[in-house]
């Protein structure tokens, strides 16, 4: 079933519904429309199997064009059957929205999102620098510089204060008062590790795309890295994902380059000055010396030189593309072969 017949059927039971008439009859189609997109993604297997709302957690209502009215004059939003709001805009727009979604977050908040027909940014100076980053968790980034950017660890220096008051909350009987009061503290710290983590990497990412025509780095799985029990919540607590994703819209945006070399590529075991690979080398070691040309290596650092390189050869030769994977039949068998490669953003 597609989302018009499902959003005429929901017509159809509004009119049964007296309390359904009581808001615009925009958001829930809408909602239908994201419903089914969700199923579409889960029969393509691109996503989980689509779940139910709850209260508790983040809730949203979207509106199109014919369902709000914006005054450029006075900033005033105006929603169909709830009236105008008040909103403390974070940034001037020259154009109409054409979408608004309210969403509310678990803590009680409320945001304004909207969907904007805006001219793109000018592109940044170019500053003619590339630089190599190699990301880990001791150190959020370790350029080929020698820069280091830590890892502030947002939830980990919060993680007694959130014991406390998660072992409040579990002592509260579920639906009183008092226990909404200590899940609405629960709530408020989670926002507060989120948003500082975001303000970080923004600033972090920002940065860096200012000051580089060039950025290197490492095409990191995360998510299967996230499986690991002894390191999911501090690579959950980095923001690993959130760091590409962001480099690469403002690297796009801005007019600058991002290029991520193939996961499987050496960068820590090989020499940055001789091309040696060393062939054991645990996680514990952070510096090891080349037997080859007897060059000291700073683990991150040498790794950061060697993505630099190759992210800048691979550039050179025209590349841009997904490490490939291609198919040898051998028999009755199959084998994927490997070749390195680089995606540029």
């Amino acid at each position: 079933m597609n989302d018009l017949l499902t959003s005429a059927e929901w017509t159809k039971q509004r009119n049964l519904l007296p309390w359904a008439s009581e808001t615009s009859c925009v958001p829930p189609q809408q909602a239908l429309r994201h419903l089914q997109t969700a199923f579409v993604n889960f029969f393509e297997k691109r996503s989980g199997y689509p779940s139910f709302k709850k209260k508790s957690r983040k809730q949203s209502a979207e509106y199109t064009r014919s369902a709000f009215k914006y005054d450029r004059a006075t900033k005033t939003l105006t929603l169909a059957k709830v009236g105008s709001i008040k909103v403390r805009w974070s940034r001037d727009f020259q154009s109409d929205p054409t979408t608004v979604t309210i969403t509310k977050s678990p803590s009680g908040r409320y945001h304004v999102t909207i969907i904007l027909d805006e001219p793109e940014p000018k592109h940044l100076a170019k500053t003619g620098e590339a630089i190599g980053a190699d990301l880990g968790l001791s150190r959020l980034a370790t350029l080929s510089n020698g820069e280091r950017i830590s890892n502030p660890r947002h939830l980990g220096g919060r993680l007694g204060e959130l014991a406390h008051l998660q072992r409040t909350l579990s002592r509260r009987k579920k639906g009183s008062g008092r226990w909404n009061r200590a899940r609405l503290k629960v709530a408020r710290l989670y926002e507060k590790i989120s948003d500082t983590r975001a303000d970080a990497l923004h600033k972090t990412t920002l940065d860096l795309v200012r000051r580089f025509d060039f950025i290197a780095i490492e095409d990191l799985h995360v998510r299967g890295m996230s499986k690991l029990r002894s390191l999911a919540r501090s690579i959950s607590d980095a923001g690993l994902a959130s760091f590409r994703t962001m480099l690469e819209y403002k690297a796009k945006r801005y007019g600058k380059e991002v290029v991520a070399i193939d996961r499987f590529y050496p960068s820590s075991k090989t020499c940055s000055t001789c091309g040696y690979i060393k062939q054991d080398m645990a996680m514990s070691v952070r510096a090891w010396d080349c037997q080859s040309c007897g060059t000291h290596h700073d683990r991150d650092e040498n790794a950061a030189k060697n993505i630099l390189a190759v992210g800048q050869t691979v550039t050179a030769r025209g590349g841009g593309v997904r490490p490939k994977r291609t198919t040898v039949r051998r028999g009755n068998r199959q084998r994927n072969v490997k070749h390195q490669g680089a995606t540029r953003a």
